[in-house]
């Protein structure tokens, strides 16, 4: 708690950039001048935590920026929790998330803003899911077919992804966007498809965006369209998401399942729960137009995936089958016109990530774990 005299503080007390950031932990006497500790509706609050005073004895030293262990900051950040001396893992301040199209990645980062006091709005197209969402807590909306809450959001996350005819989201608010100075943080999920075929060669954020598909194409157009409004963006560029449910060994199970053999093929994946801390850490620790690979270590190809999935079921590993004899959907066929090694330092060193799941063994290893219990 924020006791004047001590170095404690309360999170619902300050604004976002006293809490978890590089401004580490500051004393009450450094912020009197703060308008929000002037405001008279914070007179109350404030009158309350000096009777408390007396119970809380005052740290034997003042605690400094320096002093917090650069792991517990790091930790800090990723899981969206305020530094305090004496409790790591206070929650921010209630905010709201209008989560637009409120998919598995959303819904994998839902939960740890519900759990810290957040109020999540979500859409989707179908009242079945709307129904699964509300049990999760979620205030789940039709969408399209009911006006967006934006007035209502302090942070906005759209997962929709354009169409023929561009990005949704913008085609029905983006006039409002232009004008919604009151949001604090934008989120758009990309896809590292905008840069395009690399024959395997690594990239990173400033590789140039050079689609070969008409869905990468389609991409970096609304990346750039969501640009040009002058809001809080963050872009998260996702490569190959998997998680529970989704994951080889359904098909491996199956017995349908081939490996398909295209030299120099190579494939970057994420597991959905690193999306979730990832796009956490940015919400702590925002930095309007900045834009983020998120990405494990572990580039390979998909055969190598699906062969290891085998050998951790103890079933035989799927035959090899060429590229150009595999019986595929146009859908799966045109990933397979994409080769590139992705680059997720910045990640890493702005977001201060730690990925739970760094590459394809030890997350399929956790994926099977997770199975059976």
């Amino acid at each position: 708690r924020l006791i004047e005299g001590t170095h404690r503080r309360d999170t619902d007390v300050l604004p976002t950039r006293y809490r978890c950031g590089e401004m580490g932990v500051k004393p009450l006497k450094q912020m009197h001048n703060h308008p929000l500790l002037k405001a008279k509706t914070w007179i109350h609050r404030r009158s309350t935590l000096s009777k408390r005073r007396k119970e809380i004895p005052p740290p034997e030293a003042p605690i400094s920026s320096k002093e917090i262990d650069p792991h517990s900051f790091q930790e800090c950040a990723t899981q969206g929790l305020a530094i305090t001396d004496n409790n790591p893992e206070i929650p921010l301040m209630t905010q709201t998330l209008l989560s637009i199209g409120h998919g598995f990645s959303a819904r994998a980062l839902a939960p740890k803003l519900i759990e810290r006091g957040w109020r999540v709005i979500g859409t989707t197209r179908s009242a079945k899911k709307a129904e699964e969402l509300r049990a999760e807590g979620i205030d789940a909306l039709i969408w399209p077919g009911t006006r967006l809450p934006l007035e209502d959001a302090t942070h906005l996350l759209t997962s929709v992804a354009p169409n023929d005819a561009g990005d949704p989201v913008l085609a029905d608010i983006g006039s409002r966007l232009r004008t919604a100075k009151h949001l604090e943080w934008v989120g758009y999920l990309s896809t590292t498809g905008v840069y395009g075929d690399h024959q395997g060669g690594w990239v990173d954020e400033t590789s140039a965006l050079t689609p070969s598909t008409k869905r990468g194409q389609a991409r970096v157009a609304a990346e750039a369209a969501w640009s040009d409004l002058n809001l809080p963006l963050h872009i998260f560029r996702l490569a190959g998401i998997y998680g529970p449910g989704r994951g080889p060994f359904e098909k491996v199970r199956s017995g349908k399942a081939k490996r398909v053999i295209k030299e120099n093929q190579v494939f970057s994946r994420i597991h959905v729960e690193d999306i979730a801390q990832t796009l956490l850490a940015s919400i702590n620790r925002p930095n309007p137009g900045a834009i983020y690979n998120v990405c494990d270590d572990d580039p390979a190809p998909p055969q190598d995936v699906l062969a290891y999935a085998a050998e951790l079921l103890g079933l035989p590993i799927p035959d090899a089958v060429p590229f150009e004899e595999a019986q595929m959907s146009p859908m799966a066929r045109s990933f397979y016109s994409d080769s590139k090694r992705v680059r997720n330092d910045r990640m890493k060193e702005e977001l201060g990530v730690i990925l739970k799941f760094p590459d394809y063994k030890s997350t399929l290893q956790a994926m099977l774990a997770a199975e059976q219990l």
